[in-house]
């Protein structure tokens, strides 16, 4: 039986413009494989917003390559259109967050999911500040409104992390998480483990767009322990906050650590780690007393056996180390905008089944 869903996104920058994008170029599929049918019905932007003047939504592939003041005098162009009075017109949907929001305050995504979840519409975000800011209050309010509240493209983007430690080790105690969270920094370290100094990796980062202007959260360990902190808070329930984890970047650090660990067969890796205390729990004894979670992000010189060593370049990866499947890892995954959208769209799929 086919279903549909309405959309609404909000942020239009380079995750939203390939969400646009992913979306058509895959309604085909998606139809045939899923039996869904998705209506992007409103864009939203600082200062108002597209709104679909037809059933069919707004499907116009010159849309994503408009520049901004360009959007801005599109004939569906609303001045001060804002979520709220886009939802009023629409059947509660999908709102797809890829807005650029503050970490300390979480805005504008904190207030956008919190509005679209109390109309009843499910949320997907790769926005990670609402997350960091009220990760509790968002799950709960999505709890009690039988909603979805869904967020892989913050955690990893297309790596699945979240998917592989929530469904695939369904059944299993995680104790050990380490991961290569972090596309940009796994770049400068591969390159600086050929002899290169970080300001010339640095500036390749940047030359190539693998990293932002302004990296300093990515080369500050500062985006691995957000991701950190997420998958915490998604997998264990986790209520450890940013002050908890150790955080150490790479901007530091000396090229003789890394021409070092080359010369004895390592790699280094910037890791994040997660891990838990485990103890016996008596029959009935509640979850909240099982052990405690250290948290970590430093550069590592770690040997050939490591399930992280042959992650390279701007791939990212993960390893699970579980009490009854092993180690189980998964790397790779794209360090790009399209690879944020197909997370969204991802998480958009499983709401649907």
């Amino acid at each position: 039986m086919s279903k549909s869903f309405d959309l609404a996104l909000a942020g239009f920058g380079h995750v939203g413009r390939s969400f646009f994008r992913l979306i058509q170029d895959k309604a085909a599929f998606i139809e045939n494989r899923y039996g869904l049918h998705l209506t992007l019905q409103v864009i939203l932007e600082q200062g108002g917003g597209l709104l679909s003047a037809s059933p069919s939504g707004l499907n116009d592939p010159e849309i994503a390559d408009l520049p901004l003041a360009e959007l801005r005098s599109h004939p569906l162009w609303k001045p001060g259109l804002d979520f709220a009075q886009a939802i009023a017109r629409l059947t509660p949907g999908v709102l797809v967050l890829a807005t650029p929001s503050s970490l300390k305050t979480g805005e504008p995504g904190l207030s956008l999911t919190r509005l679209a979840l109390h109309s009843g519409w499910h949320v997907v975000t790769a926005d990670k500040a609402p997350l960091v800011v009220d990760f509790s209050g968002l799950r709960r309010k999505a709890e009690q409104k039988r909603l979805c509240l869904k967020f892989s493209g913050a955690t990893a983007a297309a790596l699945p992390a979240l998917d592989v430690g929530l469904y695939c080790l369904a059944g299993s105690e995680i104790s050990l998480m380490e991961g290569i969270l972090n596309g940009t920094t796994n770049f400068i370290l591969t390159e600086m483990g050929k002899g290169r100094s970080y300001d010339a990796c640095l500036e390749e980062a940047k030359a190539r767009g693998i990293a932002e202007p302004d990296p300093s959260l990515d080369v500050s360990g500062r985006d691995t322990a957000i991701k950190l902190l997420l998958i915490a808070r998604a997998i264990w329930e986790s209520d450890i906050t940013l002050e908890d984890i150790a955080i150490e970047g790479i901007a530091q650090l000396p090229l003789h650590f890394v021409r070092r660990a080359t010369r004895e067969g390592k790699k280094v890796k910037l890791i994040g780690r997660l891990e838990r205390e485990t103890k016996e729990l008596a029959r009935g004894e509640k979850k909240e007393k099982q052990g405690k979670i250290y948290a970590s992000v430093q550069p590592q010189a770690i040997d050939s056996n490591h399930p992280l060593f042959n992650v390279d370049g701007t791939n990212k990866a993960i390893a699970f180390t579980t009490d009854t499947m092993g180690i189980v890892s998964v790397s790779g995954g794209k360090s790009d905008p399209r690879g944020a959208a197909a997370a969204l769209l991802k998480d958009i799929l499983h709401i649907s089944t």
